[in-house]
């Protein structure tokens, strides 16, 4: 039995050492969100919403059943049943039915904005995330070189060609390194932990990101995405509370035509011991109110509707120039770093760390040569998150941009 226990006990730890190593690809944290976000799971309930208030639209409305009685006195009284049904004129149930209509339009557009959105967060956050578990590798490999440069410094001041204050600073110079790596490893940390949270998980379950490039990519031309306005799902929503704003309207001027109440009864008087029939029809006088206010706000909110569909218009078409102008602009310097500073920079350390140990340059020309290198990384993880942040803002208006690349 202690046995079997310990084999368990050590299948249970295998299995939680797997999932502690697991890895996640950005493909896997969008269907994660999608399958497992509240936020997107709230707003698809609003489709729901909008599907019980179309039903309820096109609902005729019920009869009423009434019941009278004249005179208190049993052998006198006279009695009477009726059977009331309104019908209502004016096409009030077809222009309310169209508005319920345009709801259900709306409900579906906003879902589909909201997992646009969903997306770019999503996006995002894994990009920011690749980031720092790269800006933490960068810092091992500077505390690598930090380490490496105090050993040789610690040697050459044994051997008495270096002074002693040069270890001192190459010391200073790893516990920065040291202090960066901390600081990197609790910088990815709360990336993971924001990346977790958008995929609806309480605890990030993965311990590194697959990926296969840190950059966005190639911004798409401006053309490529200006002609694709009109099918945003923002516009679209826009140009849908415009139809919705005039089936309001429509409504509204139906509800000026009075609607017909015809009733059907019977009447029974227990003095003449008869029964007759009762009929009846009764229809409001539109006297004073005809609905006049009612559709002045409808007409309003219609014309608003229309004013704040272009606007959006014009705010999509500013966005898009800038973030594309912002997306170009980082990747330029992207590659500029990829094809010539890093490089440079990576070659300056090793070529003043090389001379340091054959007495050629002073020790401070390799701290020199690292903090360059150092700041490079920093400035080249920046440019990075810039192009990234602009595709994000697109891929939130958009929607996934990889057909326009």
């Amino acid at each position: 039995m202690p046995r079997k226990i310990a084999l368990l006990s050590l299948l249970l730890a295998a299995i939680g050492s797997a999932q502690a190593s697991a890895g996640l690809s950005l493909p896997e944290a969008l269907a994660a969100a999608f399958a497992q976000n509240p936020e997107l799971a709230a707003a698809g309930r609003e489709v729901g919403v909008a599907d019980g208030e179309r039903r309820q639209a096109g609902l005729l409305p019920n009869p009423e059943l009434s019941w009278e009685a004249e005179d208190t006195r049993r052998d006198t009284r006279t009695t009477t049943v009726t059977l009331s049904q309104p019908f209502e004129l004016g096409g009030k149930r077809g222009a309310r039915v169209a508005v319920a209509t345009t709801g259900q339009a709306i409900a579906q557009l906003e879902l589909e904005r909201q997992r646009n959105g969903l997306r770019a967060d999503v996006v995002q956050a894994f990009h920011t995330a690749l980031r720092a578990q790269t800006a933490l590798e960068l810092a091992q490999q500077s505390q690598a070189l930090t380490e490496r440069g105090l050993r040789v410094v610690q040697g050459r001041v044994t051997a008495g060609q270096a002074s002693p204050v040069e270890a001192t600073r190459a010391q200073v110079q790893l516990a920065q390194a040291q202090s960066e790596v901390g600081r990197a490893a609790s910088q990815r940390s709360v990336a993971y932990q924001a990346l977790a949270r958008l995929t609806g998980s309480p605890l990030a379950t993965f311990d590194h990101l697959q990926a296969a490039k840190l950059s966005p990519g190639a911004a798409p031309t401006a053309e490529a995405l200006l002609d694709k306005v009109e099918q945003t799902a923002e516009w679209r929503l826009a140009a849908a509370q415009v139809e919705r704003g005039e089936a309001s309207l429509g409504s509204e001027k139906a509800q000026r035509i009075p609607d017909l109440t015809v009733s059907l009864g019977s009447q029974y008087s227990r003095e003449d011991r008869e029964r007759v029939n009762v009929v009846g029809l009764s229809m409001p006088l539109p006297l004073f109110d005809r609905n006049q206010g009612n559709v002045l706000v409808a007409a309003r909110r219609a014309d608003q509707a229309r004013d704040l569909r272009n606007a959006v218009e014009l705010r999509l078409r500013s966005e898009t120039r800038s973030a594309l102008s912002q997306w170009a602009t980082a990747m330029q310097e992207v590659q500029a770093y990829d094809r010539t500073i890093l490089p440079s920079a990576q070659q300056a350390v090793d070529t003043a760390t090389r001379g340091f140990e054959m007495g050629k340059f002073a020790f401070l020309d390799v701290l020199d040569a690292q903090r360059t290198l150092i700041e490079a990384r920093g400035l080249y993880l920046a440019a990075l998150a810039a192009a990234t942040d602009a595709r994000a803002q697109l891929e939130r208006v958009y929607g996934d941009l990889e057909g326009s690349l």
